[in-house]
């Protein structure tokens, strides 16, 4: 088992970092956070990531673009628990012009141990539901 965050900071800009508590209802029967729960987290880090880079989810929709999830993957290390402030970080990675895959880490922070390590896929989608390329603020993020 691998200690300490996984993702490196190649390139200024690339890697953001956020922070959860586990709720009470994110737990299950053996008191660990629910698995489900993890690619919620994974949201929370990407939706931060594009906000710290000076953009929101919404403004990229209103002006006709989403990015809906193509693959996901997680890879639990550590359980996380009740009231565990965990950190995610993101690092979003170009693959094509119309895609765009972030890497994360979920960490416990008390003890810097990785609970999780996963990535997801997106596309670029216009309002029609046609495949588009990425918006430009979303390329020079990642530049």
């Amino acid at each position: 088992m691998t200690d300490g965050p996984q993702i490196e900071v190649t390139q200024p800009g690339h890697v953001r970092r956020t922070r959860v508590r586990v709720r009470y209802a994110e737990t299950d029967q053996m008191g660990f956070a629910y698995y489900g729960n993890y690619l919620t987290w994974f949201e929370v880090a990407r939706v931060e990531w594009l906000r710290q880079g000076g953009w929101t989810y919404r403004d990229m929709e209103q002006e006709g673009t989403s990015l809906p999830v193509i693959e996901a993957h997680c890879e639990y290390r550590q359980p996380a628990r009740y009231d565990d402030e965990l950190e995610i970080a993101a690092r979003g990675v170009l693959l094509s012009p119309v895609r765009i895959r972030f890497d994360y880490d979920v960490v416990r922070v008390a003890d810097n141990s990785v609970a999780a390590t996963g990535h997801t896929v997106h596309a670029g989608m216009d309002a029609r539901g046609k495949p588009c390329r990425l918006p430009e603020r979303v390329r020079e993020m990642l530049s």
